[in-house]
């Protein structure tokens, strides 16, 4: 058996030394500050053992990595009836793009770029408050990761509100053709903060657990989802969890996966393990550049890819 202890820390400590480490997202000030010397690599197998690296235990702005969650929330709240609001097809497009949003009548590709995850976070709005939202949002993560410490960035939140431009754009567009029902201030802010969501490695590999484990938390035995909603997660966080750069995760790393631009990657191995990566330089396609090789170094060693 492998020492996967052995095998992260090796990895750590091969990225802290690499000098291509991409760049910090700057279009939100507050993710501009971060430094990219940063990196840090969990592991939480079937047996609950955690594997760390580098900088486990410090926090990050997850990002567009909540999305999965508000993703679960959502179908738990509206079932298959939240496809008719938002498709499950890869973008092949920026993650903020509304060129794609314009030609198909405001209905986004999926749920993890920015327009789906608005249309998403207005599923879960429905019927609250938007206190009452997010305070819903932050204890699932709370839950999963059973860690009453985890908490929303509120700089984070106000730098994006106050430069999210874009993404009022893609709202008021959707509710154009109605796929939002809320008023658009109360969705983008309920959106805003659940982005703000700060995490450390350590705390969203275990909240990942639910997904790399048929739905079901391993330590507790308490299921979150379907063995069907689980897998049905994973195949979509395969297909278009780094957005335009989907295709070149799944080449490298052979997971399912989902980036933020905070520089984390949240990786499930179904059936063996739920992995967390985070350095804050981000590629082209705007995912951590040395989370995406750190990934790939752990798939080769350990063999985890599900394509064999």
């Amino acid at each position: 058996m492998p020492d996967i202890d052995l095998i992260v820390r090796e990895i750590a400590e091969e990225m802290r030394a690499r000098p291509d480490r991409g760049d910090v997202a700057t279009y939100i000030p507050e993710l501009a500050r971060v430094d990219p010397a940063g990196f840090a690599l969990a592991v939480v197998d079937v047996d609950g053992h955690v594997a760390v690296g580098g900088d486990a235990d410090v926090a990050f702005s997850i990002q567009s990595i909540s999305k999965v969650f508000t993703l679960t929330l959502a179908l738990g709240k509206a079932g298959n009836r939240l496809w008719e609001r938002v498709g499950r097809e890869p973008s092949g497009s920026p993650f903020n793009s509304i060129v794609q949003l314009e030609n198909e009548r405001g209905i986004p590709r999926n749920p993890f770029i920015n327009a789906g995850a608005i249309a998403v976070t207005d599923v879960i709005l429905s019927g609250h408050q938007p206190k009452e939202a997010l305070g819903e949002i932050l204890r699932f993560m709370r839950f999963l990761a059973d860690d009453p410490t985890i908490s929303m960035d509120d700089a984070v939140a106000a730098s994006e509100q106050r430069t999210g431009f874009r993404n009022r754009a893609l709202a008021n567009y959707m509710k154009a053709f109605g796929v939002l029902e809320n008023p658009v201030d109360y969705t983008l802010g309920v959106y805003f903060h659940h982005c703000a969501i700060a995490m450390s490695c350590r705390q969203l590999a275990l909240a990942g657990r639910f997904l790399a484990h048929g739905g079901r938390n391993p330590a507790t035995g308490h299921s979150v989802v379907s063995p069907e909603r689980a897998r049905r997660i994973n195949a979509i966080m395969m297909t278009c969890g780094h957005y335009d750069g989907s295709g070149e995760f799944a080449y490298r790393v052979g997971l399912p996966g989902k980036s933020g631009v905070g520089g984390g990657i949240l990786a499930i191995a179904p059936r063996k393990a739920s992995i967390a990566v985070w350095s804050p330089g981000l590629d082209a396609s705007g995912n951590s550049h040395l989370g995406r090789i750190a990934l790939e170094r752990l798939t080769q060693r350990l063999g985890w890819s599900v394509f064999g």
